[in-house]
């Protein structure tokens, strides 16, 4: 990559001119994880916590997220999503709940950031639930599993 798209010429950062661009359909999927203790997990895990159910409002807040993606990120397009799905679940190392989002359009741009802001949000809310429980928890390793759609094709992440 020789430039920074969201850059002009004179070294100010602007929103991409996508009004030439065809639409297609797109989708992306991020994912990240709520590493916890093991005691911490069975709470979230069991529901009945006391303040309501910890995965609900995680993958709830993660779909409210992704639709004001535009609102949060300065140079992100307000888009028409098609799909937005949030799953929280145990981390099959039984490190903590991993979180992973899907998001669908059919537009000029990618929803790329849509699908990276649903997961960080979900992983913030679970930390803010859990937290009087667990304050050593972490988020890590949110970032983007897959992108298709679009001029520069298929992404599948390495990892």
């Amino acid at each position: 990559m020789s430039e920074l798209s969201h850059i002009d010429e004179a070294g100010r950062a602007r929103m991409v001119d996508v009004s030439d661009k065809p639409a297609t359909e797109r989708e992306a999927v991020a994912a990240g994880l709520v590493r916890m203790k093991p005691e911490t997990l069975a709470l979230a895990l069991a529901g009945g916590w006391k303040k309501g159910d910890v995965v609900a409002a995680a993958e709830i807040a993660g779909v409210m997220a992704a639709k004001r993606t535009a609102e949060l990120i300065p140079m992100c397009h307000p888009l028409l999503l098609s799909k937005i799905a949030v799953q929280v679940s145990k981390d099959a190392g039984g490190l903590g709940l991993a979180v992973t989002a899907r998001v669908r359009t059919t537009g000029p741009t990618g929803v790329e950031m849509e699908a990276l802001t649903a997961v960080s949000v979900a992983c913030l809310t679970l930390y803010d639930m859990l937290k009087s429980a667990d304050r050593a928890m972490s988020i890590d390793g949110v970032r983007l599993i897959s992108k298709t759609g679009g001029a520069s094709g298929e992404f599948r992440a390495g990892r």
